[in-house]
């Protein structure tokens, strides 16, 4: 199911999917990515919510409450991907059996350090079989709920508590993992890679396609956290415009292997507009760290153009 165009107002007047009170923070990306993802399905439609242990997790349930209006099941940090499509295989027996007439969306949510780390063997293998569901990755960038350790998402050169930027250290050694781009090589239906911009349009269509489209589904979501990264809660929408802007986190799908490219900034801004508001990457604003800053530029330089010619 594709959807070019839709009702700004009446997607926005939508019953939320994601009650108020949970204890998430004031700035934080996880509940923006949730609130907009769950807005896409059509009302009528039921859904089983997964959620990996996580910051949204133990800030959205507390037993026996949650903050869900649909049916809603925590699994451990590493079985997110199992768990919901064992759910999901259990709902096509029930039905072709008559023992079920609704009909019900598989959505489960989990932190990169659940979906890149730790979780990656139970998605990876979700994915392969082909289940019908969907995979929601909110990226914030290192393991938030536990302490600000580094994931293997967490940008080169990112201060956290187990890569201290020093003396003696520049922060995290190694690059990101681009976790869309693994996905899509296991020749699933859709992948989409989004974040905060305008009027959510970008996020709102493709996590629409991602539940609608038959079959296995991923969504990789940039979803800053304002204590790990270190901004004001207000600025989270400017954050993830600049790293859009910037190039660092680029929006585009992949439909059946066919890569498109949803947006390409008219003026490319330089990757130290991104940093900057950042307190994890304050030292690289010192003068003996200047270089660091040319040598991120280069790898993000590299990464789009790459980008680019998957596209074209």
């Amino acid at each position: 199911m594709e959807k070019t165009t839709y009702n700004f107002k009446e997607v926005m007047s939508k019953p939320e999917r994601l009650a108020p009170g949970h204890r998430m923070c004031a700035g934080c990306g996880g509940t923006i990515t949730v609130r907009t993802v769950l807005r896409a399905l059509e009302e009528g439609d039921k859904a089983v919510i997964g959620n990996a242990t996580g910051c949204l997790e133990v800030s959205s349930f507390m037993y026996p409450y949650t903050a869900y209006e649909d049916s809603y099941i925590h699994n451990a940090f590493e079985n997110a991907g199992a768990t919901l499509s064992g759910v999901e295989t259990a709902y096509h027996v029930l039905k072709k059996k008559g023992k079920i007439k609704d009909n019900f969306k598989f959505i489960t949510f989990g932190g990169d350090g659940g979906t890149y780390d730790i979780g990656f063997q139970s998605l990876s293998g979700a994915m392969e079989r082909g289940h019908d569901m969907v995979y929601v990755c909110y990226d914030n960038g290192a393991y938030m709920n536990t302490g600000t350790q580094r994931s293997s998402a967490t940008p080169q050169y990112a201060d956290t508590t187990t890569t201290p930027a020093g003396k003696v250290s520049a922060g995290k050694v190694q690059i990101r993992k681009d976790l869309a781009a693994i996905m899509a090589e296991h020749h699933i239906p859709y992948v989409g890679q989004s974040t905060f911009t305008s009027n959510f349009k970008d996020l709102y269509t493709k996590a629409q396609k991602a539940i609608y489209t038959p079959g296995a589904a991923f969504l990789n979501v940039m979803s800053p956290c304002p204590r790990g990264w270190g901004y004001e809660p207000s600025e989270v929408m400017n954050i993830c415009k600049l790293a859009v802007d910037t190039c660092y986190w680029p929006m585009f799908e992949v439909i059946e292997g066919r890569w498109i490219l949803n947006y390409e900034p008219k003026n490319k801004l330089p990757i130290e507009d991104f940093l900057r508001p950042q307190r994890r990457f304050k030292h690289l604003f010192k003068k003996e760290n200047e270089e660091l800053i040319g040598k991120f530029q280069e790898e993000i330089d590299k990464q789009w153009e790459e980008l680019k010619n998957k596209c074209n």
